[in-house]
């Protein structure tokens, strides 16, 4: 774009995933393309919104109003004083701001849900304009209370053009180091495992999801755990394990052995480490850690020779492994080609997805799993389930289901 070629500027949810010291660099970049006068359209999320509590109660706050989410985006929560202070000091004018409250009920899990969002104006104005007493103009929104904020600061940044081409990995942080790590505590029925992990200050910005750990694998851990006959006496392979591999360990403790995969080379070096620190020794021999890249036909073909005789594998295991719609099909693909189609009517072999739903909704997994010759067999979605069904079972008798219920996320169980 030209220098200060644009009239407007739309900001839809988007410096809510910047870390906060880097937001003003995005101001800057924004302010570089913006004609005198022209104006910022802003919304994104509101300080005390239901998501961020939910945050803060998981432990997930990397700093003050900023955390970090399961799939590894951020989120950074606005007051109207914090933002309308951000865009001041990068030359801008405040012109209105409201917070907008809105209540969400889910009927089905008799919950309300208070949502907030926060909703301003800014314009370029090298005057600095504002009303005959010192403050900005506001205009409240229709419904809404909002703060008269004065203007505590009138200096302009200096005007010096931003070069647009700055590395948006810079800008977003994305860089990471192995070095950097965590101990974290996962508890399951019988399991007390100590995570090695990237910590939240870098997990946030790292592009490798296979270095955090992810609240659906956390799920599915306690369900082997207070049930494993899901995998007792089984070959198991899990896919895309990431570098927990907390369900791998569990299923390890009663299947006849269990192969972990990840297609990232990074997440499989910190995964041997958590393996090797957590597990028995009689119980290291039932576990084998591989390279698997899902359609890459080398790598299927040397995981499926480790399923025995070529026989391929009785439990499928895959904890949010479907965020990526171009990764769907080949995930279908791979698992149809290890997963074994020489079982009983009595034990057939079964491949489960927990997840949560987030880019690719559920006609887009079902729909694709089809096309490969999978049925669905049982699901679980948004901790709402067949009382009479496979996976209903598993939370028979134990508080599993309940510290899930209010969350989005879900499981779907396929057979052949």
């Amino acid at each position: 774009m030209e220098p200060y070629s644009a009239d407007i500027v739309t900001m839809i949810f988007v410096l809510s995933a910047v870390a906060p010291d880097k937001m003003p660099l995005v101001l800057q970049n924004v302010r570089s393309v913006l004609k005198h006068g022209g104006c910022v359209l802003f919304r994104d999320y509101a300080f005390g919104d239901l998501a961020q509590e939910r945050l803060m109660s998981k432990g997930q706050q990397i700093s003050e109003n900023f955390y970090v989410r399961g799939d590894g985006t951020r989120a950074y929560y606005f007051s109207n004083e914090y933002l309308v202070d951000l865009f001041s000091k990068c030359g801008f004018t405040l012109e209105e701001i409201c917070v907008h409250n809105k209540q969400v009920e889910n009927r089905s899990l008799d919950l309300v849900m208070n949502r907030n969002w926060i909703q301003a104006t800014f314009t370029l104005d090298s005057s600095g304009s504002q009303s005959l007493n010192g403050q900005h103009d506001l205009h409240v929104c229709e419904g809404k209370e909002d703060k008269l904020i004065a203007d505590s600061s009138k200096n302009k940044s200096s005007s010096e053009e931003i070069d647009l081409s700055e590395d948006f990995c810079n800008m977003f942080g994305t860089s990471h180091n192995l070095n950097e790590v965590q101990i974290i505590g996962i508890k399951a029925k019988g399991h007390d495992f100590k995570i090695k992990m990237l910590t939240k200050e870098y997990q946030h910005t790292c592009k490798l999801t296979g270095l955090m750990l992810w609240e659906s694998a956390q799920l599915m851990c306690s369900l082997l755990a207070e049930n494993p006959s899901i995998v007792a006496g089984k070959r198991v392979l899990e896919l895309g394990c990431g570098s927990a591999g907390i369900c791998s360990m569990v299923a390890a403790s009663s299947a006849q052995f269990v192969v972990a995969t990840d297609g990232d080379a990074e997440s499989l070096d910190l995964l041997r480490q958590n393996i090797s620190s957590n597990l028995e020794p009689n119980l290291l021999d039932r576990i084998m850690i591989r390279k698997l890249f899902w359609g890459k036909k080398d790598d299927v073909m040397e995981v499926r020779e480790l399923s025995g005789n070529d026989t391929g594998f009785d439990c499928i295991i895959g904890t949010d492994v479907t965020y990526n719609p171009d990764a769907i099909l080949p995930l279908f693909k791979t698992a149809r080609e290890l997963i074994s189609d020489k079982s009983n009517e009595d034990a057939r072999a079964a491949f489960i997805l927990s997840y949560i739903q987030r880019r690719v909704d559920e006609n887009s997994i079902l729909s694709n799993a089809m096309a490969q010759g999978f049925k669905l067999v049982d699901k679980w979605i948004n901790g709402v389930h067949d009382s009479n069904g496979i996976i209903s079972s598993w939370f028979s008798g134990n508080d599993v289901c309940s510290a899930y219920q209010n969350t989005t996320l879900s499981i779907l169980y396929f057979e052949l």
